[in-house]
């Protein structure tokens, strides 16, 4: 299974948009699931359902700035050139990398901060599955274009 099977899996299955694509990957970073899950929980909804940065987009930078930071924790710029790599083909795949956009929400319209039922009503109305794929497979491409991933 990819990468990107299994975010999309993890999405269907109840996570947010960044737990699905960050724990997507974890056994690539050492992490167990259960770890990744909770490091990437509040990004989801676009930043704790702000609908500000992608969730999907979110963890894909986490993903990318934990294979490509350098040893010292502030050297970021090989990290940074990854994550707007990847941002550049979202964009281009999806026009926007903002949740609010990707969803087709006006700027002023505020949620709680309580989370979506997740029912077939949910699914059917998001494109979130295919951003949390599509993201996932992004990273994937990079990384075996870079020899990080057989």
């Amino acid at each position: 299974m990819s990468y990107a099977d299994s975010a999309r899996d993890l999405f269907m299955e109840g996570c947010n948009c960044s737990q699905a694509v960050f724990a997507a990957f974890s056994p690539l970073l050492g992490l167990e699931k259960a770890q990744a899950l909770r490091l990437a929980m509040g990004l989801g909804g676009g930043v704790g359902r702000l609908r500000e940065v992608c969730g999907a987009v979110s963890g894909a930078a986490m993903v990318l700035g934990a294979l490509y930071g350098g040893d010292d924790a502030r050297d970021k710029t090989a990290a940074y050139a990854k994550v707007r790599q990847f941002a550049d083909s979202f964009k281009e795949q999806h026009g926007a990398i903002v949740c609010r956009e990707l969803l087709q929400k006006k700027k002023d319209e505020q949620e709680s901060a309580k989370a979506s039922d997740r029912d077939a009503q949910f699914y059917a109305t998001r494109p979130c599955a295919k951003l949390v794929f599509d993201a996932a497979q992004i990273v994937e491409a990079m990384l075996r274009e870079d020899g990080k991933l057989a």
